[in-house]
């Protein structure tokens, strides 16, 4: 039995501006919330917040794996708030959904990934302007299309940002994936021929939520492993902290910026 592209749910994109389950009619604003928020993947930048007292709890998100917390801090006179929006591209969608409802306006996530291009160390800087949308959650919020370009204006303050500390970094297109036990050698071939520098399994998702929500979005990347050669090459701890805390830091300064 044959099957047609148009057979594929997945392509059934509903441009409907509300679902069943509105965010905005479930959640009321959060008294207290900033307009500005950071989501950044690493529960160890959060753990050392916390230690230095220089987070404080907003209110919880509440889900079956228990209570997703949000916090807010201060950075150069500014609130900014601070979420782990949890991984893969389901979960961050709903997250960065809640804390729209919330009151949030402006985003910036960091985070790890993979190398697909090859010949970058681990701890190299990108920031995502497009991602191939290889995840299902980013075709419930915009047409299907191969790609989802990033917001340019949010990008080149990353830049700024990036520049004014002296970090080496690249902008390009990243490639999301839902899959990551599935990542062969065939998918990272096409997409390193199609000019992907990194593999991760968010970016597409918090684009198009972004975008059908009317926020802001940036992402800043680091490389922690390498899947472009004929074996894994594994992630290692010994520079991860210093890193996470630094990409942190550049996207609390980005978001304030913007």
């Amino acid at each position: 039995m044959s099957i047609h592209l148009t057979d594929c749910p997945i392509l059934e994109y509903d441009p409907a501006p509300e679902a069943l389950i509105e965010p905005s009619r479930v959640l009321r604003p959060v008294a207290g919330m900033p307009e500005r928020c950071v989501l950044p993947m690493y529960e160890t930048v959060v753990a050392a917040l916390l230690q230095r007292a220089l987070l404080t709890h907003v209110v919880d998100m509440g889900s079956s794996m228990g209570a997703l917390p949000v916090y807010r801090l201060e950075h150069r006179g500014i609130q900014v708030a601070v979420a782990h929006p949890g991984l893969g591209a389901p979960l961050a969608a709903a997250v960065m959904e809640e804390l729209i409802a919330f009151g949030c306006r402006t985003f910036i996530a960091c985070g790890d990934a993979g190398v697909v291009d090859g010949g970058r160390p681990k701890g190299a800087v990108v920031v995502p302007s497009y991602a191939v949308r290889d995840e299902g959650t980013s075709y419930h919020y915009a047409p299907p299309a191969r790609e989802i370009g990033a917001d340019p204006a949010v990008v080149a303050v990353i830049e700024d940002v990036l520049r004014e500390s002296g970090a080496p970094y690249r902008v390009g297109k990243t490639w999301t994936t839902d899959a990551i036990y599935r990542e062969t050698r065939g998918r990272i071939a096409r997409r390193a021929a199609e000019g992907c520098i990194t593999v991760e399994m968010e970016c597409a998702a918090f684009i198009a939520v972004a975008r059908f929500r009317g926020v802001r979005f940036g992402q800043i990347l680091a490389i922690s492993d390498d899947v472009s050669g004929e074996v894994w090459g594994p992630r290692h701890a010994d520079h991860e902290e210093t890193m996470a805390e630094r990409l942190f830091w550049w996207s609390v300064e980005a978001c304030v910026r913007l």
